[in-house]
């Protein structure tokens, strides 16, 4: 065999060799990202509601919309359950993990013991639960989190603050109001840091809230008549402004406001959870503004973590201002003029600095001292 023929046959066998290695190689690209998209599309998140059900114009719908919008991007299954009563949660839990859910998320505080319960029983199952912390023992100081929950608490007190100075600017009369679900420790820190904020530029209108005079709680987070009750009270005592934190109940009191406004007097409503302007449209009009609980972005974190691998379990994770967890609706300057949000911009970026730090607890607003050179 001559020299150029032999050459000639090594070149042809490396480019065939390399036209094969690189039809290989594109192969098993392929193979890899279907098998990717075929994973995610395995992955299946799960979802119980408290009683508010996902269509409470509140909380649980911010949770829903966090987990719908990770599904659209990432492909991954999902099934929401509503529970009608207590006594659902720790079934729902149960049978969304029966079903082969990747992640069960339990939504509220009141679903603390239910969720303690299942992750318990299936410490080798992932769950994250909102607004409260799931423990070994929840009798125990300090707290010890299960290893297989996340739990996502919010500094709801920073963002009532915020509304607070929007309510105590905005108000007329120097009269206050605010409505609770249920008079317990979370629902406090709205209230608490509510009455801050007002106090911190209307000191008046603020002592209405720190006597508690002029707060009402409903015993329930879906009774709208309760709220609308509660309102009408309020309004009759004088207040012109009223933040709710009170999920459905929530409802009652808008159209306790806007019924006050058709008949001649200048009420506002303040929302909460969700920019309530968006969600009840029809009291648009009479809402001045809503404290925003990133509840939405919470889950949708947490989906995502799931599909990535990189679930925080055993994890105790509090959002605040400074973290983007809590914030105002980004409405607000529709009814809400432009140097009381300037007002609101300073106080926030005060709070996120740590030089102001909000109350929480339910009497603290009492003694606190808001800071004489913000303006």
């Amino acid at each position: 065999m001559n020299k150029k023929r032999l050459i000639g046959i090594i070149t042809t066998i490396t480019i065939v060799g390399t036209l094969l290695g690189g039809c290989s190689s594109s192969n098993s690209s392929t193979s890899s990202t279907g098998s990717t998209e075929t994973t995610t599309k395995k992955i299946k998140v799960g979802l119980s509601t408290d009683q508010g059900g996902l269509n409470d114009k509140s909380f649980n719908q911010a949770a829903d919309a966090g987990i719908k919008k990770a599904q659209t991007e990432m492909g991954f299954q999902y099934k929401a359950i509503e529970s009608k009563a207590k006594e659902d949660y720790e079934s729902n839990l149960d049978a969304l993990i029966t079903e082969g859910n990747d992640i069960v998320f339990g939504i509220g505080f009141q679903m603390e013991t239910a969720m303690e319960n299942i992750a318990k029983r299936y410490p080798d199952k992932k769950f994250a639960i909102i607004d409260s912390v799931a423990s070994v023992d929840p009798k125990a100081t300090p707290t010890v989190q299960l290893a297989n929950v996340e739990s996502i608490l919010f500094k709801e007190n920073e963002g009532s603050f915020l509304v607070g100075v929007v309510a105590g600017k905005m108000t007329a009369s120097h009269k206050v109001g605010f409505i609770g679900g249920i008079d317990m420790e979370l629902i406090q820190r709205f209230e608490t840091g509510f009455a801050a904020g007002v106090k911190s530029v209307d000191p008046e209108a603020a002592k209405g809230l720190i006597d508690r005079k002029t707060v009402k709680y409903a015993g329930s987070f879906t009774d709208t008549n309760i709220g609308y009750e509660a309102a009408k009270a309020l309004i009759n005592d004088g207040c012109d402004v009223i933040y709710h934190a009170a999920g459905g109940v929530g409802e009652g009191m808008f159209k306790a406001v806007k019924e006050a406004n058709d008949g001649g007097k200048k009420v506002w409503a303040i929302g909460v959870d969700l920019d309530q302007s968006l969600t009840v449209p029809a009291y648009a009009s009479v809402i001045l503004t809503s404290m925003i609980k990133r509840v939405d972005t919470a889950t949708y974190n947490v989906s995502k973590d799931v599909v990535n691998n990189a679930f925080k379990a055993g994890k105790i994770i509090e959002l605040g201002l400074k973290e983007d967890g809590v914030g105002i609706a980004e409405t607000s300057n529709v009814n809400v003029p432009k140097d009381v949000l300037d007002l609101v911009g300073k106080y926030s970026e005060v709070i996120k600095s740590g030089k102001l730090i909000v109350p929480a607890k339910k009497g603290e607003a009492a003694s606190f001292v808001a800071p004489k050179d913000i303006k």
